[in-house]
């Protein structure tokens, strides 16, 4: 559902949901703090079912869950949202479409409400020597090679003051990421520490060092069930050392160890773009399309209309994978040429 170019190609830091503050309020309707692109920015939220309900998009408003895809359980009664929003004329809260999705692996549609099927990226987890066996050779070669060239990988379930500083080195090897500005960039341990923090006591960090410094991480989010990377960062001058690689089969096997029967990592397509390279670098690592109902629920007519003409798709989801590129690569020059020192 983005909205305007400016969100093209954006990846599955999609899946980086959301981080807020609030201010308490006694009614059902606050004002929280989001952060968006290493911003803080105050918005309307409706409390329902315990949960925070945010809106998102310019022209088209669109009503989500804060944090769905990381939440532990999927929404149990999508219906009590969808009355509040059509019904409380004076909630601070204004949308024109309400979207949700059942959680992996829960696959068969629940409820008769407009659908579409969204493409998640994930691993069906039966054991790690089956997903290891299933890799492409050069993956498998990827993680001896880390290996063999110095990475050394632990795991904390602790966000300590040793960890925040690591990653922040690792945040701030380049200001660009993917060809976009790197929002990450420049932060202090204050803000990292506030941004890898929402989660603690359900994650785990799984760290790459070489020669005793971190050169990258993986963020993983337990769901019961379902873990999922919420955010997996190595720092491009140590691209040699294959450490994603690494960090991915270090999560597999880590997973496996807990029980859990799924991993998911963002999406596996976003919307008409082709050739990502962060879909090959998850099909390189054993993640595979999961199709999995997203509900698209009209609260205002102008919602009504957009569902019908397939507007709420955004510009990824509508422009012809070409003309996709073109956005990529012009997007890709302007954001290097603006980071060039001066």
């Amino acid at each position: 559902m983005q909205s305007d170019l400016k969100e093209i190609a954006h990846m599955t830091r999609a899946a980086a949901p959301p981080l807020q503050r609030q201010t308490q309020s006694p009614t059902s309707s606050k004002i929280i703090e989001i952060r968006v692109k290493g911003r803080w920015i105050p918005v309307p939220a409706l409390i329902v079912d315990g949960n925070d309900l945010i809106a998102r998009g310019k022209w088209l408003r669109v009503a989500v869950v804060r944090s769905e895809d990381m939440m532990e359980a999927e929404l149990e009664n999508p219906r009590l949202y969808i009355e509040k929003l059509r019904g409380d004329g004076k909630s601070l809260l204004k949308a024109d479409l309400f979207t949700f999705t059942q959680k992996v692996p829960a696959s068969q549609p629940k409820y008769s409400y407009p659908m579409e099927r969204e493409s998640v990226a994930g691993i069906r987890l039966a054991s790690f020597k089956e997903w290891w066996e299933g890799l492409p050779q050069e993956t498998r070669k990827n993680v001896r090679r880390a290996a063999k060239r110095g990475v050394v990988l632990a795991v904390k379930d602790q966000l300590d003051e040793e960890l925040v500083q690591g990653i922040r080195e690792v945040n701030d090897d380049s200001p660009v990421r993917q060809g976009m500005p790197n929002g990450y960039y420049g932060k202090t341990c204050e803000e990292t520490k506030k941004l890898y923090g929402e989660f603690d006591g359900r994650c785990t960090f799984i760290c790459a060092y070489f020669e005793n410094r971190l050169i990258g991480f993986l963020h993983l989010i337990y769901r019961r069930d379902v873990a999922s990377i919420l955010n997996l960062t190595t720092k491009p001058s140590q691209f040699d050392k294959r450490s994603a690689n690494a960090l991915v089969a270090k999560a597999v096997e880590l997973c496996e160890s807990k029980g859990i029967s799924y991993i998911t990592y963002g999406l596996h397509r976003y919307g008409n773009k082709n050739d990502d390279p962060l879909r090959v670098f998850k099909i390189r690592n054993g993640f595979e399309e999961v199709l999995m109902p997203r509900y698209f629920v009209p609260v205002t007519a102008w919602g009504r209309l957009c569902v019908t003409a397939k507007l709420h798709r955004g510009l990824v989801g509508i422009l012809p994978n070409w003309i996709i590129k073109i956005g990529l690569r012009a997007r890709a020059r302007w954001v290097e040429f603006r980071s060039q020192p001066v």
